[in-house]
């Protein structure tokens, strides 16, 4: 969907990669909506200073274009029980396209990793993994995370207490390509 004002980028990999092409109501639109997700459209509009209607056309312009990639709710995880958060490093005994993809898509069916990130350093791949308490956490690096494919070593740090979570991206240096 075109935006009226907006041209297409010519080269959307690159220019997404920088936030090219978003202008100062599109930054206003995602710090908004990275506060409060929940925000109606009418609410939205009002703190951005545009009417309703070209909000919601940028709002939709930013999702079809991959800016925002989905809502949900941030939970607690100590409310609902995940008492430990771990940081998992896994070391690969093979680093082939084949093994690495085994390795990917076994990672990726387990609901207790709740990121995963390749790394330059020591080890292939950072996970955060939640459990309940430390036996559970034992439990699952034993029967699931040392029976991933490939896998020749696992470290685990636990996290202590957390500082900082759940945070907004940064977008400043956005307000400066858009001037």
């Amino acid at each position: 969907m075109a935006i009226p004002g907006k041209t297409p980028d010519p080269a959307p990999e690159a220019a997404e990669a920088h936030g090219a092409g978003l202008d100062r109501y599109d930054i206003a639109i995602l710090r908004e909506l990275q506060q409060d997700a929940r925000l109606s459209n009418a609410e939205l509009a009002s703190r951005i200073g545009l009417s309703a209607a070209p909000t919601w056309r940028r709002v939709r312009w930013l999702e079809e274009q991959g800016y925002i990639t989905g809502y949900r709710a941030e939970i607690d995880r100590r409310k609902i029980g995940l008492g430990v958060l771990a940081f998992v490093r896994i070391d690969a005994d093979r680093n082939t396209v084949e093994a690495t993809r085994l390795l990917e898509d076994a990672i990726r069916r387990l609901p207790e990793v709740i990121s995963c990130h390749y790394i330059s350093g020591s080890g292939t791949f950072e996970l955060q993994v939640m459990a309940t308490d430390l036996d559970a956490f034992s439990r699952f690096a034993l029967d699931a995370l040392m029976a991933l494919p490939h896998v020749k070593d696992v470290h685990t740090s636990f996290s202590l207490g957390e500082v900082k979570s759940g945070g907004a991206l940064p977008l400043a240096h956005l307000r400066a390509a858009a001037r």
